[in-house]
């Protein structure tokens, strides 16, 4: 039950950290022209490094669960 959880969120995570890459180019396309979404609030390149600290979560999630599958897999 808690695997299914783990792997879930893990999915869950990567797309939305994929999604605030995404979004940080965009913006930062955007301020080339003089716009922005995020106004004063945060800057493009602060939204993809919180990206890449999610990115660091799904890997961490990963390796854990590749961890619990090897454990299985010799009866330990």
């Amino acid at each position: 039950m808690i695997s299914k959880l783990t792997s879930v969120l893990s999915r869950i995570l990567f797309v939305g950290c994929f999604l605030m890459a995404a979004f940080a180019v965009w913006e930062r396309v955007l301020n080339l022209f003089g716009f922005t979404v995020l106004g004063e609030a945060y800057s493009s390149s602060r939204v993809l490094e919180f990206s890449g600290v999610g990115v660091l979560f799904v890997i961490a999630l990963q390796l854990r669960e590749l961890k619990e599958i090897e454990k299985r897999m010799h009866g330990g």
